[in-house]
């Protein structure tokens, strides 16, 4: 794990950095969830809206809405694909998103229909660090202040 202006990334997720939602391939699923940085940048989240499983969601299209007592929007899909699964436990639990936004507070899981074509733009590795080292500056941006 990596960790850019207090703010950790993990090197093996992948971003739609521009969106801050990161994308981890789990066999033919697509595990889909906020990065620390939106978590950051929205503060203390009090609700969370889920959309429901069965539904096909386009790339860059909402699997979730999320709001905090500063912010409400979207939670972008990184990837086209049926809603499988969503984090049930999001409705009684939504800080759980700024508790661990990478492991239990997982949004949804997207059974992609093109793996190869949706990840083509999605950042991993150190291009991904790098990115938010760019995007974290730029914007003079420290997680956890």
């Amino acid at each position: 794990m990596s960790t850019v202006n207090q703010c950790d990334i993990p090197e093996e997720l992948y971003y739609l950095v521009e969106k801050h939602v990161w994308a981890r391939l789990e066999g033919d699923t697509v595990v889909v969830g906020l990065s620390d940085v939106a978590q950051n940048l929205a503060k203390t989240i009090i609700s969370v809206s889920l959309k429901d499983p069965g539904r096909v969601v386009r790339k860059g299209k909402s699997v979730a809405t999320v709001e905090s007592g500063k912010w409400v929007g979207p939670v972008p899909s990184p990837v086209t694909g049926e809603i499988v699964e969503v984090n049930e436990a999001l409705r009684s639990a939504p800080a759980t998103l700024n508790a661990d936004p990478y492991g239990s507070g997982w949004v949804a899981r997207i059974r992609c229909e093109d793996w190869q074509a949706d990840s083509a733009d999605l950042l991993t590795g150190p291009e991904a660090v790098e990115a938010y080292r760019a995007f974290l500056d730029a914007e003079g941006i420290r997680c956890g202040e």
